[in-house]
């Protein structure tokens, strides 16, 4: 009886958060930006549109990383699993002849799959690193993506003038302009030729401020640290200007009320001090280096100018999604996120499941693990290293 009416509870609980339009759904995924690298979250870099959308809807101050690098890190966002589950244990490097076997499995099942199948319209833009993208691995049309446009992995040789980029198989050879600007220069394209009033879900993988950095000198010009700092801090202002142009274009199709934008980053930076004076960085499991900014803007929902201390992980996402989308997560598998859609809603949340993570080669010296403990909500922890 029990799995009978789970369902249909299910469906009940969906309606009464989503009502009858669901959100479409836009992440804002930065690279290798720390914690405090924005504005709102006390950083030294001109960020006026994060800052605003952190304003406009919900601040999120104890958000983790799945992982502190690239792509287990992506793993976890688009399969709300832990990225040693599915296999992917660390960044997936590219071997000068073959393909690396490690990849995201095409017998995982993915958000966009999810939506995809539910009547959304998905794309990806910018940073794949779930694989080798135009090889015999998953694809990410394979893993429920009707378009995509971006890299493999970093953009090279630089953010200026990249020549890896693939539309949907299509080598596209050198591109003039700066990667983050040309991720949101197709995304506007891909929305303007999108037809129907389907929801979409968007993918926005920066590849800054991950190095090779390149940065505009006016941009750069506005700084007065040392030449390195300046670069990197103009290359976070890069980035911030093309999520506004994206934002103002949602709201020019009419699409801001029921978007729900979600703008965070993939781990921790390499620089100390873009992450807020935590323990750590990239590639270590401390706070600085899986500790996140995250905001979530939902005009039509979300109360605007709410901060929560929730602790929360990118696995949360899936679920999350699901939930607001009005679909049943996959139930043939572990899931290791939790449903946080409540909180967007009322500061009376509780989590009911402990974080985990666990990355291997940690440049802090042999593999590590910590956890999260589970406690109200609204006065939640951030991760206790509790091994090594």
């Amino acid at each position: 009886m029990k799995s009978i009416l789970y369902p249909f509870a299910f469906l009940i609980l969906a309606t009464s958060l989503v009502g009858a339009e669901r959100p479409n759904i836009v992440i804002f995924l930065a690279d290798d930006a720390g914690y405090s690298d924005f504005g709102c979250f006390g950083g030294q870099a001109k960020t006026p549109h994060v800052d605003q959308l952190a304003r406009e809807g919900l601040k999120l101050t104890d958000f983790h990383a799945a992982a502190p690098n690239c792509s287990p890190s992506r793993t976890g966002i688009l399969t709300g699993r832990y990225p040693s589950r599915v296999g992917v244990y660390s960044y997936i490097p590219q071997p000068p002849d073959g393909l690396h076997p490690m990849h995201l499995p095409a017998s995982e099942i993915t958000l966009p799959e999810l939506l995809k199948k539910n009547g959304y319209k998905t794309a990806h833009f910018g940073k794949w690193h779930l694989g080798t993208l135009n090889s015999t691995q998953p694809q990410p049309d394979e893993h429920g993506f009707d378009y995509s446009f971006g890299t493999t992995s970093n953009a090279i040789p630089s953010h200026l003038n990249p020549v890896n980029f693939i539309r949907n198989g299509e080598a596209l050879g050198e591109l003039k302009g700066y990667a983050c600007q040309l991720v949101v220069d197709e995304a506007i394209q891909w929305l303007d030729a999108k037809e129907g009033d389907d929801p979409f879900f968007l993918y926005v993988a920066y590849h800054e401020p991950h190095t090779r950095i390149a940065s505009p000198p006016e941009m750069v010009a506005q700084y007065s640290y040392d030449k390195n700092r300046n670069e990197y801090l103009a290359n976070v202002q890069n980035l911030d200007d093309a999520t506004g142009r994206l934002l103002a274009h949602l709201d020019t199709l009419g699409q801001r009320e029921n978007t729900l934008a979600l703008f965070t980053s993939d781990n921790g930076s390499l620089h100390d001090a873009s992450n807020g004076g935590y323990r750590g960085q990239k590639s270590m499991v401390f706070e600085g280096g899986i500790r996140e900014p995250a905001v979530i803007r939902w005009p039509a929902k979300v109360k605007a100018g709410r901060t929560s201390d929730a602790t929360l992980d990118h696995v949360d996402l899936l679920a999350t999604f699901c939930a607001l989308a009005g679909i049943q997560p996959p139930q043939d598998r572990t899931l290791d996120g939790v449903d946080f859609s409540p909180l967007l809603t009322s500061d009376d949340w509780e989590r009911d499941q402990p974080l985990l993570w666990f990355f291997y080669r940690s440049i802090a010296g042999a593999g590590q693990r910590a956890e999260g403990m589970p406690r109200r909500c609204r006065r939640g922890r951030s991760a206790r290293m509790i091994g090594s």
